[in-house]
């Protein structure tokens, strides 16, 4: 399966789709009358322009300045692609702004200026310092990107920072604070390599100075080999680190070095040069995507090495991602007019003590690990970690206090931490989560209705991304022929026609196991037989067989076709009388969970009480705690209707059986999303305090009704329905989804799975011989 070329069409289809590009303005005011229109504009703008006027600082106070960044480049060092250009630029300007804003809701314009002069470019770039709040350099040519930054810096007024130098300088500085704590050695005492002298080698060089590195404890290279004294084309910043003899190899330099710093290319370390370093040495091969070395083979020869790259597969990865947004984001909140040393060690600080602190079951469940601890393999933060943002950003504010260099002060520094953490809904993190813990151990996922585009684009995505393991049920010739005619690479992913004569004997066993399970419910031998060459039959069987971990279907079918076989062949799990259905909206506020919405019409108490607790343990399996609203018209006996009656009821039951639960109701759901309404009038209930997350409805329709308003109206992504109570994963798709919500769905029957389906991490791969056979 060529790999390269799928992530080619995907790349382009992701940025071309809809509304090209990555990045819109959205109004932040109301703009739907006269009135607003006449306020957002002529004439009641004219009021805050004179306030500006008379006071240039209160521009802060009445525009976006204050959480506007500019993203800017000329395109001369673009990725590993090069001089392409500023218009060729542009998309990886755009993804970074959508870095700034999923992280650090910084909302970005990003700038790609035609100009290769350093002076010229200074000058423009300085002429737009009224418009931004701070100013990102990207991807511009050493050595003119050095006087670019300090020109800048020197002449404006906002913070301003080249990433491509300081961020991985800042995340690399933290993972060396940390590695050489845990190889118990001085900073001051170690021995440096370092392969590469661009613009980010140099910016790590001089931090590790500023955290008390000795300048003649490095010998440095670049293309043209060792930096030497006797070279005449060295920098003021590069002659700090030129040495005495100019005969220095890299090979030589490795022998008894201590650390190994790489931002050069790939495969010039080998694993001799390793084995000759000092005792506990520590390697950081960041080159992308090829490493100096593999960290498979430096951990072949040493076990006794700390190793980081800058891979998202190997541990302890250096991603610019945990710096820049978050050094902007304090740097913003507190008016700096700089970013500065102090700033930027602040940050390093915080990085390296954040390692140290116990991990958020969320992150062990991105990662798809028991417990994340600080030691060798963990010298870093990961990237989704949620307490970044609440960790980095205060403390590159409290610095920039301190060092003089902020316009503003902040007085309550836990209401600050807390307004950071509002800023950001868990939704996106939620979703990123999701598909790390998939890819970290796929299963095998079945897709009934194969013969439709929409299936046949998300099974080559999962295939592509290996999340998941997809198995094509339908006609071999159809499928073939929609993916030959819309460019779906789907070669090696099995087909399985269940009506074929290939299949007869599949077909047997299948009929023969059903027919035990359903011979006295009304099936007769002739009918299990027959209904094994239904998709969903068929489908639900190889998941009952262990021929596949999960089953995803009902895109083109009625919800009650693709329940029916899954109830009848899989059955529920034990304890559980009843299954329900569950949607997972993502929302501004977070995600919120749903139930039930698709499968009982009227429960009773006791049914809404089990349907409670089944949606309570899937909450769990997201490693979110539950607080739960159950909903009604009527707020905490306002009205006295068998139908409040029935929600009280079931939350009493709820009570009895899991106290520890919180949970709460009956209420209306304008007060159980409304904290303050809910304290000022029940101040005794348990939900005062806390951020509902899931709502429980009285019955079906009432459930089926508000998630609709809120995914059509509300604007908020749903993924479900999601099924709850059955043995093992079968999920059924809404009628219509889109590409998007069939993969976000394959993520959640993939996670099912592994909970569901114990088996040791990638055990479900070895199982598919398909997956085995040699690829292309």
């Amino acid at each position: 399966m060529q790999k390269k070329q799928l992530r080619r069409e995907q790349a382009l289809e992701y940025h071309s789709k809809g509304r090209p590009g990555k990045i819109e303005v959205v109004p932040t005011k109301a703009a739907k009358t006269q009135r607003d229109l006449s306020l957002a504009y002529s004439p009641g703008v004219a009021e805050p322009c004179k306030e500006i006027e008379k006071n240039p600082d209160d521009v802060y106070k009445y525009t976006a300045k204050g959480n506007l960044v500019a993203v800017i480049s000329n395109g001369t060092a673009v990725l590993g692609l090069g001089d392409i250009g500023p218009e060729a630029s542009k998309p990886v300007m755009e993804g970074k702004g959508v870095l700034f804003k999923i992280f650090a809701d910084i909302d970005v314009f990003d700038i790609e200026i035609n100009e290769k002069d350093p002076e010229k470019f200074v000058q423009i770039v300085k002429a737009l310092e009224p418009t931004f709040g701070g100013i990102n350099l990207e991807d511009i040519k050493a050595p003119e990107c050095f006087y670019i930054e300090n020109q800048l810096r020197d002449s404006l007024q906002i913070p301003v920072m080249h990433d491509d130098q300081h961020g991985t300088a800042i995340i690399s500085s933290a993972a060396l604070i940390n590695a050489l704590e845990l190889q118990k050695k001085k900073i001051d005492r170690v021995k440096f390599v370092i392969n590469g002298a661009g613009a980010a080698a140099m910016a790590c060089a001089k931090l590790y100075l500023s955290l008390g590195a000795k300048p003649d404890h490095f010998i440095m290279f670049d293309k043209d080999g060792v930096l030497h004294k006797g070279r005449t084309d060295l920098d003021d910043a590069k002659k700090i680190f030129a040495v005495d003899k100019q005969d220095w190899t890299l090979e030589k330099a490795m022998k008894d070095a201590d650390v190994f710093v790489g931002l050069s290319v790939g495969n010039v370390v080998t694993k001799e040069m390793v084995k000759s370093m000092a005792k506990k040495p520590i390697v950081f091969a960041m080159a992308n995507p090829d490493p100096e070395i593999t960290y498979e083979s430096a951990i072949d020869v040493r076990d006794d090495i700390i190793m980081a790259t800058g891979r998202s597969d190997y541990p302890n990865q250096v991603n610019n991602v945990l710096g820049f947004p978050f050094i902007f984001r304090g740097a913003l909140d507190v008016r700096a007019t700089q970013i500065n040393d102090a700033m930027k060690l602040a940050a390093v600080k915080a990085l390296a003590e954040l390692t140290k602190s116990p991990v958020p079951d969320i992150v062990n469940m991105a990662y798809n690990e028991t417990n994340i601890v600080f030691g060798p393999s963990y010298i870093i933060p990961k990237p989704l970690d949620p307490r970044l943002l609440s960790t980095v950003a205060p403390a590159v504010a409290k610095a920039a206090i301190q060092s003089g260099v902020a316009k503003m002060t902040i007085e309550d520094w836990d209401s600050y931490a807390i307004d950071l953490n509002k800023r950001l809904g868990l939704d996106n993190q939620l979703i990123r989560v999701l598909g790390s813990k998939a890819r970290r151990d796929p299963r095998r996922l079945v897709f009934a209705e194969a013969d439709n585009l929409k299936i046949l684009k998300v099974a080559q995505i999962l295939y592509d991304e290996e999340i998941a393991y997809p198995m094509l049920l339908g006609n071999e010739k159809k499928i073939r022929g929609i993916a030959a005619s819309h460019n779906i690479d789907i070669d090696e992913i099995p087909i399985i026609d269940p009506r074929s004569d290939e299949q007869e004997e599949r077909r047997k066993a299948f009929s023969e196991i059903f027919f035990k399970k359903r011979q006295r419910r009304g099936i007769n031998k002739y009918e299990s037989m027959k209904m094994m060459r239904d998709r969903n039959y068929f489908g639900c069987m190889m998941v009952e067989t262990g021929e596949a971990d999960g089953m995803i279907s009902g895109l083109t079918k009625n919800y009650p076709d693709t329940i029916r076989p899954a109830i009848q062949v899989i059955g529920t799990e034990p304890g559980v009388k009843k299954i329900a259905g569950m949607y997972l909206l993502l929302t501004k506020k977070g995600p919120l969970f749903l139930a039930d919405t698709t499968v009982n019409f009227n429960p009773t108490a006791e049914e809404l009480a089990d349907i409670t607790m089944l949606v309570a343990k899937e909450v769990r399996n997201f490693n979110l705690t539950p607080r739960i609203a159950m909903l009604s018209y009527s707020n905490f006996g306002t009205s006295d209707s068998p139908e409040a009656r029935l929600v009280s009821e079931a939350t009493k039951i709820v009570k009895q059986k899991n106290p520890g639960l919180i949970v709460d109701g009956e209420m209306q759901a304008s007060i159980a999303l409304n904290n303050k309404i809910l304290k000022e009038n029940y101040p005794f209930s348990e939900l005062v305090d806390q951020e509902v997350n899931t709502l429980i409805f009285p019955n079906l329709a009432a459930g089926n009704v508000a998630y609709n308003l809120l995914k059509e109206v509300g604007g908020a992504d749903a993924i479900g329905p999601i099924l709850l109570g059955l043995k093992k994963p079968v999920h059924v798709l809404q009628l219509g989804s889109s590409v998007r919500s069939i993969y976000n769905m394959s993520l959640v029957a993939v996670i099912d799975a592994q909970i569901k389906c114990k088996s040791t991490p990638g055990e479900a791969a070895k199982k598919s011989s398909w997956w085995n056979r040699p690829k292309k």
